[in-house]
């Protein structure tokens, strides 16, 4: 009999490729993707562990699944993940009806620990401190028929004093980049519009292979595959970004004008405590030559608030930094205390109240500068990739929802100079005519609708199975378009 699955995944962009990566390896092994209503034979859990309620989270939600457990005995809970990876046999002892327990580096063991744990009627805990294959390298299962997640590299260098992420993924490996280009190839033949490029460190990258210069190359390089009509890429980090990055933004057509790069404290002395290997001007220098090649960039970041020791006048250097900067948009969190980590131990621990009033400070600072800069927007023309699911409001609105070259969220009105049914990964151009702080409204009419391979595959309900791609030392440049059969590319 088919066995059914089900994938809930927290935490970042990296975790939810990995959970991609999951759902093809378990179809690859006969398995199916459970219906809505469905209760599944399988639940993985991806988990995160960055959030100091992570832990609370994850217990809460096995707790919730016991009562099914309890009246399927053959339905099986499996947990991957950083979480796993930090907690490793806890997570048996606390949930023992958990079935399977895997890191961050095993992810292709899922399918196998599953049968020997149905085999053996006992847990199966696998936790390996180095990869045994890279992530790449296994089959996907992709959940967006227009848009698709490419890592670079897993695992980092640097040894940020707030982050346990090295710890549990390890350090950087990086792909070759004939690999990772194919890769992009396949997913391009598949209908995908819109690549973004992942890693811990992503402009780090090339540094296994000693060249400094190889992500501005790999930039340059997608520039190069027909059909691809927007790259992106996240994180990277201020210490790596080099001018030729810039340039190659700047030059490559389909690389989008917009940067997410970690700012975390504009605090010179903080950003000393949290090891963040540059200061406030170096990271508003890079902003500068930024928008000098590309005034239109939209520039967004991470922000830590209440770090260890961080006084007034620490905050308000963040704060200073922030209107210097203008970030279209801010993601802000309040420092997060987590066992492993170096600040975990350091003096200067800050009252919940303290850290809770600069928060709000911030937010608001931030929301007024995201209108300020969004209202500059208003009248403009947009090119939008149509989104589905981007939109909390659009069934009462009437609206659907698109994402711009710069990244930024737009809802529109879907009249004008349609060509039949609007769909996610259609493009379509109309004109902004309202901002708010989180978002862009376009209630113009559409100037233009290019309906897409993607569109079709959307209302169709086909998403892109790839393959894992491993082949070799390729050299930069776009690889030879290949037939989708060879690259296992079918749906």
């Amino acid at each position: 009999m088919t066995r059914s699955y089900q994938i809930r995944t927290y935490g970042c962009q990296m975790n939810v490729h990995d959970s991609e990566r999951l759902a093809g390896m378990l179809e690859d092994a006969g398995y199916v993707r459970a219906g809505t209503d469905a209760d599944p034979d399988v639940v993985v859990f991806n988990t995160c562990a960055v959030r100091e309620n992570a832990d609370n989270r994850l217990y809460g939600n096995l707790g919730h699944l016991r009562p099914a457990k309890d009246r399927n005995p053959g339905m099986q809970i499996a947990v991957g993940g950083c979480l796993a990876q930090k907690d490793r046999g806890e997570i048996v002892k606390r949930a023992p009806w958990v079935d399977v327990v895997f890191g961050t580096h095993n992810l292709g063991s899922l399918p196998t620990l599953l049968e020997r744990a149905r085999h053996n009627e006992e847990a199966e805990v696998e936790i390996l401190e180095s990869l045994d294959v890279f992530p790449s390298t296994l089959p996907a299962r992709r959940e967006s028929a227009y848009s698709g997640w490419v890592s670079v590299s897993v695992g980092c260098n640097n040894t940020c004093t707030f982050c346990i992420v090295p710890a549990l993924r390890g350090k950087e490996k990086d792909r070759r980049p004939g690999e990772i280009l194919a890769e992009v190839q396949a997913l391009v033949s598949e209908g995908v519009l819109e690549v973004t490029l992942l890693g811990q460190n992503v402009n780090a990258y090339g540094v296994e292979f000693g060249d400094r210069f190889a992500f501005g190359k790999l930039l340059r390089s997608c520039g190069e595959i027909e059909g691809l009509e927007r790259v992106r890429f996240t994180s990277p980090h201020p210490r790596d970004f080099t001018d030729d990055v810039i340039a190659a933004m700047a030059e490559t057509p389909n690389v989008c004008h917009q940067l997410h790069m970690p700012l975390q404290s504009g605090s010179d002395q903080v950003l000393k405590q949290m090891r963040r290997s540059y200061r406030s001007q170096r990271y508003l220098d890079i902003l500068r030559k930024v928008r000098e090649a590309m005034p239109d960039a939209a520039i967004t970041t991470d922000i830590i608030v209440g770090f260890p020791g961080e006084t007034e006048e620490d905050f308000e250097a963040t704060m200073e930094v922030v209107r210097e900067a203008r970030f279209a948009s801010a993601f802000t969190f309040q420092y997060s205390k987590r066992p492993g980590t170096p600040a975990a131990e350091m003096e200067g621990q800050l009252p919940k109240e303290v850290v809770q009033q600069r928060y709000d400070r911030l937010i608001e600072l931030q929301n007024q500068i995201s209108w300020d800069v969004g209202k500059e927007l208003v009248g403009g023309s947009v090119e939008l990739l149509v989104a589905e699911g981007e939109g909390r409001k659009d069934t009462e609105t009437h609206r659907l929802s698109g994402r711009a070259r710069d990244g930024r969220l737009v809802h529109f009105t879907p009249v004008g100079a349609v060509d039949g049914q609007v769909r996610p990964g259609d493009v379509v151009h109309t004109t902004i005519t309202r901002a708010a702080p989180h978002h862009l409204v376009a209630d113009s009419e559409i100037t233009a609708h290019r309906r897409t391979r993607a569109g079709d595959h959307w209302e169709e309900g086909v998403r892109p199975k790839t393959s894992g791609v491993s082949l070799g030392l390729p050299s930069f440049g776009a690889p030879p378009a290949q037939p989708a059969e060879q690259q296992g590319c079918a749906c």
